[in-house]
């Protein structure tokens, strides 16, 4: 069970442009996606390990947790927290934002 899932600064970034660009169309539509992946972050409170493993890496947990066409990123630290890391469109090519220290 994880203690507290901390949202970094670059996964809230990338929240908000979500949102930015869904809401030029549909501000109603663009808040209901940034809710939605809010909301199904907070399965990793109980279920840490539900995403499956990023094989980009092999010295860090991280893992893949889906939200419709979104992809949302997470560290999954031995102290038990989970940091969320960004959250990316499923046709993003994440690794060089994962390992290009989160650059967009």
């Amino acid at each position: 069970m994880a203690i507290a899932i901390n949202w970094t600064r670059e996964a809230e970034l990338w929240l908000r442009d979500i949102y930015e660009y869904i809401s030029q169309d549909n501000p109603v539509a663009a808040a209901d996606v940034v809710t939605g992946i809010y909301q199904r972050a907070q399965v990793l409170i109980t279920h840490p390990d539900i995403g499956h493993r990023y094989e980009g890496t092999s010295d860090r947990d991280i893992r893949i947790l889906l939200y419709g066409h979104y992809r949302i990123a997470y560290l999954a630290k031995r102290d038990g927290n989970i940091d969320i890391l960004g959250v990316f469109h499923g046709a993003m090519q994440i690794s060089s934002y994962l390992f290009d220290g989160g650059k967009r």
